[in-house]
């Protein structure tokens, strides 16, 4: 058994030193977004309960956010929980909050955060998170905010159409005040209001689905427009380096036209 085992280790190591040789010198994206999917369905093929796959999967982030920087990646967002997934049961949503603090205390004395400068960002309607919660949030943001060359969004009580309403709605505003006049508005003026504005690069290279599903549900949805998606067959408890390196080789082999 063991034999065995040492034997597909080495297999693995060899997979993904191969797969590093064929993304090397070629376009790494320099921003990209994952859904968190598969959670709740690896804990109840695992005889646990849905919050435990939640832990297992907040866990999994840290991993990933070094491989990326280690790939020269320079914004990477998660899409960690929606407006609608307010509408689980009671019990799960607490535990989700617990973890979210949990997390983003271990955030405050990361080694990764702070060796690589990362500037720490939570997207989305956090006034309908706990109050304790959102000072947790303020704490990070502002013991990272000088951060500048390299970011981590975490999209919490995050909805794409919501996204959009607020900026309209913060558009409105202005525009009833008189400081934006309605012939101003174009693009570049929409996106100055959207969550993501903070950022150098708003619009993700690269979208990554974990566990087999094929659909964005209202992540970024202004923002995908032209990035390329990759669906891939993991829950992501289970998502590994190879899968990284593999999504991240897909979107190498993909021609970006960009309608043109």
């Amino acid at each position: 058994m063991l034999r065995t085992l040492l034997s597909l280790l080495g297999a693995y190591k060899i997979y993904e030193k191969w797969l590093l040789h064929q993304i090397k010198g070629k376009s790494i994206p320099e921003h990209i977004a994952i859904i968190l999917d598969g959670n709740r369905r690896w804990a109840l093929e695992n005889n646990l309960e849905p919050w435990a796959g939640h832990r297992h999967g907040a866990n999994k982030t840290k991993d990933v956010l070094k491989w990326c920087l280690d790939l020269g990646v320079k914004s990477v967002t998660l899409y960690a929980f929606s407006m609608e997934n307010f509408r689980r049961p009671k019990e799960e949503v607490e535990n989700l909050m617990q973890i979210f603090r949990e997390k983003l205390q271990e955030t405050l004395k990361s080694d990764v955060i702070h060796q690589y400068k990362v500037r720490v960002k939570v997207i989305g309607r956090t006034h309908l998170l706990p109050e304790d919660l959102q000072e947790m949030i303020r704490r990070v943001e502002d013991e990272t905010k000088n951060y500048n060359e390299r970011y981590l969004n975490l999209a919490i009580a995050y909805g794409g159409r919501a996204e959009i309403v607020d900026a309209a709605k913060k558009i409105a505003m202005e525009v009833a005040s008189g400081r934006v006049k309605p012939e101003e508005i174009d693009e570049k003026t929409f996106e100055r209001y959207l969550y993501t504005a903070f950022l150098p690069k708003q619009d993700p290279d690269l979208i990554i689905r974990t566990s087999g599903e094929e659909r964005l549900s209202g992540f970024l949805l202004y923002q995908s427009a032209y990035s390329e998606l990759c669906f891939l067959d993991v829950y992501w408890p289970e998502f590994r380096r190879i899968d990284l390196l593999r999504a991240i080789r897909t979107y190498q082999r993909r021609r970006r036209r960009f309608g043109a």
